[in-house]
């Protein structure tokens, strides 16, 4: 029989009425949280700053294909990130070891040289992979299942989340655009040390969620699969290896734009071969393999979601450069300050959520039903800024407004979406694959977040009210039909709301 981990105890109630160790969670993932979009509020802004404002000058069709590959990795080794914790290490030394990478990545960007510009990316790309499903995991295991806390447990948990992205960008975006960009990237270093501080501090009130790794009923599985790590490192390092020669020898030349349509072709096919290899898996009972197609009609809307709500830190990170009126009481605040407003939403908006889904019980809308809402909101934040863009057409600034207005729609469908999402998954995830189903998650964002990067490329290439309009139709259209086939839905997730 699989070992799984106990949850806490259900009369554990310390922490708000939840489990004491969610604080610890909470804490530790606002920590993080601040180092990324810490880091994310400056990225798009540094590549296309002048090289005499310290910046790459890179063109906005190629930072956007940068920033597509890089935010599309940070999720899509969330994979391999809880497989290694389900079958290896264990969610808790996940964590640990993820938070130690990202530190480093983000101290090597500080480093004022180009060449440490990728290999810091890199770093961080590793260490989120580790740390990001399998802190969410550990958050699952802390309740009985059953537990009706549950969602309003992820929901508090996404609050930390957006405590530590509301106060990044104001920090690390104030240093980073008015001092020195590298200064801002290893504040945003700083923050994630402090955050692996207090993990290791608060780790007692965790009990044993996420201590161990899943042991399988077959030893020789475990051998088998140990094996399969070992290769995989050695193919992967020697394709990297051959690629960097052959670019070294003028074989091949590397271009951002290249690597990230590549890589589209990449995600594309570990998406389908992925989904392919999970459903038709022969360890499943008829109700676990219905629960998992659910997931992948979930992974789906959450794609679309994402792709759409990630351009905050491209496309409207760059309107809010370049369009938007930042005068303030005369002086012109940072375009990154932005990137607050929508963690500042969240903060304001989850305590109500978390008490709406608590007050309604067995009334409050299904799963899908919720997806279907978040896709239309954060298409309706779009409408706003086809409007806006509009505005804009002389070449007029526009003023603030716009955007916030934007941001309150796109936290909206935030909540319906994202905190329930995190929850399902947990729930409809069989107990054995808990890691890895959480990457599953996070590959949604991973396809999400390419397509918005690679959306953002387009930015100079089109007017902003067309580009804007097709997100929001697109985003709208996928909600409706999501609507639409929630009963179906509902009868594959088994009794799961």
């Amino acid at each position: 029989m699989d070992h799984q981990t106990p949850p806490a105890a259900p009369t554990d109630c310390s922490f708000f009425g939840h489990p004491r160790g969610l604080a610890t969670l909470f804490f530790t993932e606002m920590w993080e949280r601040f180092s990324y979009y810490g880091m994310r509020a400056l990225l798009i802004l540094f590549m296309t700053a002048e090289l005499s404002r310290g910046g790459l000058a890179y063109s906005v069709a190629t930072a956007g294909a940068v920033y597509a590959l890089y935010t599309s990795l940070v999720y899509l080794v969330g994979l391999p990130g809880g497989w290694i914790a389900d079958r290896f290490i264990g969610q808790r030394k996940a964590v640990f070891w993820g938070g130690v990478a990202i530190a480093a990545g983000q101290f090597t960007l500080a480093i004022p040289h180009p060449a440490a510009f990728f290999p810091g990316l890199a770093l961080i790309i590793l260490g989120t992979g580790l740390l990001k499903p399998n802190v969410s995991a550990i958050v699952g295991q802390l309740y009985p299942e059953g537990d009706e806390r549950r969602d309003a447990g992820f929901s508090i948990f996404y609050m930390g989340i957006n405590i530590g992205a509301f106060a990044a960008p104001l920090i690390c975006g104030f240093i980073g655009e008015k001092v020195d960009w590298h200064l801002g990237f290893g504040v945003a270093g700083i923050g994630m040390c402090l955050g692996l501080v207090q993990y290791v501090l608060g780790g007692r009130y965790l009990g044993d969620a996420g201590l161990r790794p899943v042991i399988p009923e077959d030893p020789q599985g475990l051998s088998k699969q140990r094996h399969r790590l070992r290769l995989g490192i050695a193919a992967l390092s020697i394709a990297g290896l051959a690629v960097v020669a052959l670019a070294a020898a003028g074989v091949i030349r590397l271009t951002p734009e290249g690597v990230a349509d590549s890589f589209g072709v990449v995600l594309l096919t570990i998406t389908v071969v992925f989904f392919a290899w999970l459903l038709v898996g022969a360890s499943w009972t008829p109700v676990e393999r219905r629960r998992l197609v659910a997931v992948l009609v979930l992974f789906l809307a959450a794609s679309f979601f994402w792709g759409a709500y990630e351009q905050a830190g491209s496309s409207l990170n760059l309107f809010a450069r370049d369009v938007t009126d930042r005068q303030l009481f005369g002086y012109e605040f940072p375009a990154s300050w932005f990137q607050w407003v929508p963690a500042l939403f969240v903060i304001l908006q989850a305590p109500l959520f978390a008490w709406l889904w608590v007050r309604l019980g067995e009334r409050q809308p299904s799963s899908p039903t919720k997806f279907s809402l978040g896709l239309v909101f954060v298409g309706l934040g779009f409408v706003v800024m086809v409007v806006a863009a509009w505005v804009s057409g002389g070449g007029a600034k526009v003023g603030p407004g716009w955007l916030l207005t934007t941001y309150f729609l796109h936290v909206v469908g935030e909540m319906c979406l994202s905190p329930v999402g995190l929850s399902t998954v947990t729930k409809l995830a069989p107990a054995r694959v808990a890691g890895l189903m959480m990457g599953v998650w996070f590959l949604a964002s991973a396809v999400g977040n390419y397509l918005g990067g690679r959306v953002a490329g387009l930015y100079e290439a089109m007017p902003l009210w067309q580009l804007f309009g097709i997100v929001a139709g697109t985003t709208i259209a996928a909600g409706l039909v999501l609507a639409a086939l929630s009963r179906p839905i509902r009868h594959l997730m088994g009794g799961v709301r």
